[in-house]
């Protein structure tokens, strides 16, 4: 993979889980099962992907960590939204819209239309 193709794919990571922090603290695995259910399972993160992630997450200072409980009753590290990584979201999210919807009307494109 290019370093282009990375660097998209990395910062629309780092955005979908800053969304799935963005109504409070999960757990990595949580966080997981949020994008697979908002995405109809068209996205799917590995954890050798996902825990990558929520470390430069958090090196960034866009989520902060706390040890608690899961509901299975086991011990597990939950992620939060920080003020700086809520901003990150808000800021970010309508590019990424944008230029979602922009390629998505660009691959739907029958045939070229001509000045």
């Amino acid at each position: 993979m290019a370093d282009t193709e990375l660097n998209v794919f990395r910062s629309s990571l780092d955005l979908v889980i800053l969304k799935a922090l963005s109504w409070g603290p999960r757990h990595g695995y949580a966080v997981a099962e949020w994008i697979d259910q908002a995405t109809s399972a068209a996205i799917l993160i590995e954890e050798g992907t996902l825990y990558p992630a929520l470390h430069r997450l958090e090196r960034k200072r866009w989520v902060e960590t706390e040890w608690g409980v899961s509901e299975n009753n086991r011990r597990a590290k939950f992620y939060q939204l920080t003020a700086a990584g809520r901003a990150q979201l808000r800021s970010e999210t309508p590019t990424w819209l944008r230029h979602a919807e922009a390629i998505a009307q660009a691959l739907r494109a029958t045939a070229p239309e001509l000045a």
